[in-house]
């Protein structure tokens, strides 16, 4: 424990520059957008100059960019994201009301691409060569080629519009219906986690192929020990060492991607609001959800190093 408080540590030590870097990119570039504060709110408007001057004053619009970003760095402290320009409503209340449904939806697509990634990757390594084998690795290199959006819409044109199975988009809260909530999620969350799926079930077959031509291995078996005993208590074990560190990268890929397939799925999560941020032209709003999410990522895989020094002995003794 001692260890991985200590690489807690430095790890925290290391994101905190890395969050302000973050932070300071994408204020930099909304500063830049041509979408400005106070023409969304004026938006609809025909405001004179000097009420825009106005505005800008007492939004402190005007000042230096540094100074701007200091206090702006002090509101995100304080938990204060501002205020859409557009709705005046605060930003961090439009981001509660989205972020449970892209967690959600990044969790049920995690939970897939792992599942889907360790059975597949354990098939194909154990028949290594063989018909399994080939098929699941021709499989994946479809799949890895194969965009989320893409995916989306064949699922909802065959397995909503034509059969019904799902709903073409819209979400239904657990609270109302569970087994509703779960088909409102399912065709997203696939369509989120096949492609990693398929990414992860390569790297788990070759790093299953190699523990399983090791000394140790055929030792075990050779003493006595059951394949399945072997393979499941060390092999497995020591094979999933390596995938822990693409899965941090790609679950920050599965927030990202949340974007584009809650869009298409028509989910009011964090992309339905970005997107229509954009749309509407509310710098505030698009501004708090890229920092929630660039967040999330680094938060994952701060998470995900701590998994990966659990589960590697010797990186717990080398900490």
């Amino acid at each position: 424990m001692a260890a991985i408080a200590r690489m807690l540590v430095r790890r925290v030590l290391i994101l905190i520059p890395m969050l302000l870097g973050v932070v300071l990119f994408v204020f930099v570039i909304m500063r830049f957008s041509k979408n400005k504060p106070e023409y969304a709110y004026f938006q609809g408007a025909n405001p004179t100059p000097e009420q825009i001057h106005q505005f800008q004053v007492e939004n402190h619009l005007l000042d230096p960019l540094p100074v701007r970003y200091v206090r702006f760095v002090g509101q995100l402290l304080r938990g204060d994201m501002g205020t859409s320009a557009l709705t005046k409503a605060p930003v961090r209340g439009s981001i509660a009301t989205a972020l449970p449904l892209t967690l959600q939806l990044t969790l049920f697509g995690v939970v897939i691409a792992i599942v889907l990634s360790v059975l597949f990757g354990v098939i194909a390594a154990i028949f290594r060569d063989r018909w399994p084998d080939q098929v699941i690795r021709l499989v994946s290199l479809i799949g890895v080629a194969s965009p989320a959006f893409w995916l989306a819409l064949l699922m909802i044109q065959y397995l909503a519009v034509d059969r019904g199975w799902f709903p073409t988009g819209g979400y239904i809260n657990p609270a109302d219906s569970v087994s509703g909530w779960l088909r409102s999620l399912t065709l997203p969350a696939l369509a989120l986690s096949l492609p990693i799926a398929a990414y992860l079930t390569r790297i788990i077959r070759t790093s299953m192929v190699e523990e399983l031509d090791k000394d140790y291995v055929r030792t075990a078996i050779g003493s006595g020990l059951p394949p399945v005993v072997v393979v499941g208590r060390n092999v497995l074990r020591n094979a999933l060492i390596n995938p822990l560190t693409v899965l941090g990268l790609r679950v920050g890929y599965l927030l990202g991607g949340a974007v584009v397939i809650e869009t298409i799925f028509a989910l009011p999560g964090m992309g339905q609001l970005m997107i229509t941020a954009v749309r509407n032209g509310d710098p505030a709003v698009v501004q708090g959800v890229v920092i929630t999410i660039a967040v999330g990522f680094v938060v994952v895989n701060l998470l995900i190093d701590v998994l990966y020094l659990l589960v590697n002995p010797r990186l717990r003794s080398a900490a």
